[in-house]
């Protein structure tokens, strides 16, 4: 893996977890759990147990920050990160 992937590997790290930091989550009247990122719109899930509603709502948050991307929408910023900047692109004479 070169530097570059490595460097986004590690800013989407720290995205998701400022992102799970913000988490809340509620028991429900069946005794379920349901978990949502405030800053996140539509990032929900459910599950049975805490733990598993913890895995399900990073699953969700995981496929809701590739969406984004892929769709163009813009990203709430978390922890300073700003994930809806254009990438920077060198001239080819450059390398």
């Amino acid at each position: 893996m070169d530097w570059k992937a490595s460097w986004m590997k590690l800013v989407l790290t720290e995205y998701i977890e400022g992102a799970l930091a913000e988490a809340v989550y509620d028991k429900l009247g069946d005794g379920s759990y349901a978990g949502r990122i405030p800053p996140c719109k539509g990032v929900i899930a459910f599950a049975g147990r805490l733990r598993e509603c913890e895995t399900a709502l990073r699953s969700v948050l995981e496929d809701w920050i590739i969406l984004g991307l892929k769709m163009g929408h813009h990203l709430p910023i978390i922890k300073g990160i700003d994930l809806n900047r254009k990438p920077h692109r060198e001239r080819v004479e450059t390398l």
